[in-house]
């Protein structure tokens, strides 16, 4: 019982680790656009949210559902563990493609549904476009992030996590100061932080204690459902709070304009 306990917090403890290392970056982010780039700036990042809400919650989905489904099936020492990650790459492979040309083709659509006037409108574009081409990038990231953990590695997925969040804060400052990329640069370095968190968290494959990997398999609709399914609620969550973000930037648009919106951004 002293095992399961420790084990337990010890997942905990890195959890909440991994998930203050985001909230430090999200805090710094906002810092340097708000600096850079004023109050319009922080608008425009508040406008474009609810898209990487949506994102993320996608992420979240394949993520958390795919784990729990491979843990579920290691533990009752089913072969469908050994498939289970290749269709969670699917997955994710299927998303990524919907957002990526969602970017290329409707950002300056959504960007205009979500909002944004003649002034917003080329930061909360640029920050969309990019954030969705970045797309496969987030996606992997929580297929990893979740598989790693349940694979008996949360150690390296808070070092993974807060890596990337670090590598965010460090080419905010260099993309949008000595380079003054503005929007894109604040945008592109978010870009970059679930790549500097991939290519930690591969660092599992060369374990020994490593137990999943990529098998030649057909794509698995009813796996892939299974797995939606686990982890609707992760997907629920993200969508509820990018909907809210939604309503309350109508609101203020209407009665304070953009400033009101920043206001609220922050």
């Amino acid at each position: 019982m002293k095992y399961d306990i420790r084990e337990f917090l010890k997942y905990v403890s890195f959890s909440i680790l991994g998930m203050l290392g985001l909230s430090f970056y999200i805090l710094i982010d906002t810092y340097f656009v708000a600096n850079r780039l004023g109050t319009e700036g922080i608008a425009a990042l508040n406008l474009a949210l609810p898209v990487y809400n949506l994102l993320h919650g996608c992420g979240l989905m394949t993520g958390i559902g795919g784990a729990a489904k491979y843990s579920i099936y290691k533990g009752q020492k089913n072969e469908n563990a050994k498939i289970t990650f290749t269709n969670s790459v699917y997955f994710a492979l299927i998303l990524a493609i919907i957002f990526v040309l969602t970017g290329v083709f409707f950002s300056e659509k959504i960007s205009v549904l979500l909002g944004a006037d003649k002034v917003l409108f080329p930061m909360t574009n640029i920050y969309m476009k990019v954030i969705l081409v970045f797309s496969p990038a987030f996606l992997f990231n929580n297929v990893l992030i979740n598989y790693v953990r349940n694979d008996g590695s949360p150690k390296l997925c808070t070092v993974a996590m807060i890596s990337g969040s670090l590598m965010n804060v460090l080419l905010d400052y260099v993309f949008m100061y000595p380079m003054k990329l503005g929007m894109f640069g604040a945008v592109l370095a978010t870009g970059f932080s679930p790549l500097t968190s991939i290519s930690i968290l591969s660092l599992h494959f060369i374990k020994k204690k490593n137990n999943f990997i990529f098998v030649k398999t057909k794509p698995q609709i009813k796996l892939m459902l299974s797995q939606a399914s686990l982890g609707l609620s992760s997907l629920v969550s993200e969508v509820s709070s990018g909907v809210a973000i939604i309503v309350f930037n109508f609101i203020f648009l209407k009665f304070l304009g953009n400033t009101g919106v920043a206001a609220y951004a922050i």
